[in-house]
């Protein structure tokens, strides 16, 4: 080894040690008769100290000499220092140096190497490798390495074996779009990357390999935004011989190990909530529960009123924001203008102020009563100092709205705090969704997913009533997980291949090795995936997955560090038979 202590590892009972450290030149203070160097590596700083008519002058000129990230070894007697540092675990010491070797002078970084640097996201992405040298960096990669240490340790204890699915696989029509790979040898033919391992799981299944786990990367070509990567990991797992409820309690179990042992949080008793309630009471499937401000309905209070604007519409609807009735005229048309953005797409906000004094306030006096004003407030029991917010047109759009608007309104209020963590299971989603575009019916998770047993009779007479026996795990409003029963007979697959679309020829061409899989004793079996890199952010107080994986794409799918994707050669393209020609 060229160095027998790490720059962190230093204390006060190393004093009158001689040691030898490596790392990179953090900063030099030159005082003249005294020089003082931060040497640093991923385990932390330790200080080291020249000194006029002490060190050697050939040692001094090349301090002098060096600049940032210079990577150097020195060699030196542990000191206690007189000016300790207690923001630092070496503080109380310093390393008084006897030899000094540069092992690679370095260029002047772009940006500081610092907790607070200078460099803006692009530059950053650009010299990755110089960006993984800061502290909340690399300290970001160390919580990842933990969530994956503690998912293995859980799963491992509960008899899941970790097994590799193929990376090189078939494209399929459902889903987003594959990224494909031209095959060499079989010219005119292409693999595709995995989207992500579902049939190969479901055939451990088959196999009798009754628990799977597999920390995978998961490919995807869609639109990028800050939490979406073309590349991205998934906590993979699958179970026989299950039911729901066996799931849910399985992996809510995984989740509070890795909030104690990541986190040392105590998670509160995860509920469950229906898509439909969902949807009706918060406006979207995964709601954030740790402020309330549920939706109440009021169509009924409200219409027939002479209000053109409540009776024309499908859904009159709103929020109660406690505490709000405050707000003056200027907050509340910025308010407006907000909902009024094309993000949003509201044409307006209505409002009732529940002021302190017990007298209201609305922008719908002219219609409505005092009486019926009360009835408004009761129904959301509101409480003096508060203010509804309202909401009208068609029924999913308003619904969307609202959400946003609550959203808005929890952030504003400081409802939302990071450090608060509100776990929940949605279940019962629809098994199908209809493409009014296509004239077709659409599988809302994949094609893979049964439908609850009591509903299945309806497959044949009102399929928009199917309910999946599917689940998402939601934290703090951001979906984190998400899984299903899997349809583990042939006959039942076969008609859901039919109701997709798909012939029974072109089902047996896409999807022939798991119809033939089911005729061999498939067990009933069930899964889950998690999104690794959003736990990892979620725990890490981030909104962008970005910051917890080591080398990520921009928001346009590039690697500006290695300038990916690139084109290739003619002969490459040759040998692949791919032909480019405009």
């Amino acid at each position: 080894m060229l160095r027998t202590h790490t720059c962190g590892e230093l204390r006060i009972s190393e004093v009158n040690k001689e040691v030898i450290l490596c790392g990179w030149v953090q900063r030099i203070r030159d005082k003249g008769g005294m020089i003082w160097l931060d040497l640093r590596d991923r385990y932390g700083i330790t200080q080291l100290i020249f000194e006029e008519g002490v060190t050697d002058e050939k040692t001094l000129a090349q301090v002098r000499e060096m600049g940032r990230e210079f990577v150097i070894q020195a060699t030196g007697m542990v000191i206690e220092r007189l000016a300790k540092n207690d923001k630092m675990p070496t503080g109380d010491v310093e390393l008084k140096v006897t030899e000094l070797t540069v092992l690679n002078p370095a260029k002047l970084p772009p940006f500081l190497i610092e907790d607070e640097t200078d460099g803006g996201d692009e530059l950053r992405m650009k010299y990755r490798y110089l960006d993984l040298r800061r502290n909340p960096v690399r300290e970001n990669l160390k919580l990842r390495h933990k969530v994956a240490q503690q998912t293995r340790i859980f799963l491992d204890a509960q008899e899941f074996i970790e097994v590799e699915t193929p990376v090189l696989i078939k494209s399929t029509p459902e889903g987003a779009r594959d990224f494909v790979v031209p095959s060499r040898m079989n010219p005119g033919e292409f693999y595709a990357l995995p989207q992500s391992p579902q049939t190969f799981k479901q055939l451990l299944m088959v196999s009798g390999f009754d628990r799977y786990f597999q920390i995978v990367k998961c490919f995807r070509d869609e639109d990028l935004r800050a939490d979406r990567q073309p590349e991205f990991t998934q906590i993979d797992c699958e179970m026989s011989f299950v039911k729901q409820e066996d799931i849910l309690q399985m992996f809510e179990g995984l989740v509070r190990h890795l909030f104690k042992t990541v986190k040392d949080i105590e998670l509160d008793e995860v509920p469950r909530m229906t898509y439909a309630d969902a949807m009706k009471f918060y406006g979207n499937d995964k709601p954030d529960i740790r402020f309330d401000m549920k939706f109440e309905e009021l169509n009924d209070l409200v219409q027939n009123k002479g209000f053109s604007v409540f009776d024309d519409a499908e859904l009159v609807v709103g929020i109660n924001a406690t505490g709000c009735a405050g707000y003056s005229r200027k907050e509340i048309d910025a308010l407006t203008d907000w909902v009024r953005r094309p993000q949003i797409g509201a044409k307006g906000l209505a409002y009732i102020k529940y002021n302190e004094d017990g007298s209201t306030k609305s922008s719908i006096d002219k219609f409505y009563s005092e009486e019926d004003k009360a009835a408004i407030l009761e129904r959301f029991d509101a409480k003096p100092g508060d203010m509804i917010l309202i909401l009208a047109g068609e029924a999913n759009k308003t619904r969307k709205q609202l959400s946003e608007l609550r959203l808005e309104m929890g952030t504003r209020l400081g409802l939302r705090n990071p450090a608060v963590y509100k776990v929940l299971w949605v279940v019962d989603f629809p098994l199908l969704e209809y493409g009014e575009e296509e004239k077709r019916w659409f599988a809302m998770h994949h094609p893979f997913t049964a439908p609850k047993p009591e509903d299945e009779a309806l497959l044949e007479t009102d399929l928009g009533a199917v309910r999946a026996n599917a689940y998402d795990m939601v934290i703090n409003g951001t979906e984190v997980g998400g899984g299903s029963v899997r349809i583990f007979q042939k006959p039942l697959q076969q008609k859901m291949f039919g109701i997709l679309g798909f012939t029974p020829e072109e089902a047996q061409a896409q999807f022939g090795f798991l119809l033939d899989a089911f005729e061999f004793g498939a067990p009933p079996h069930a899964g889950i995936a998690f999104g690794f890199d959003r736990l990892c952010s979620l725990f890490g107080g981030s909104d962008s997955i970005r910051d917890f994986i080591a080398f990520p794409k921009n928001n346009s799918g590039r690697d500006v560090m290695i300038d990916s994707p690139s084109p290739i050669s003619a002969e490459q393209l040759k040998e692949l038979a791919i032909d480019v020609r405009k």
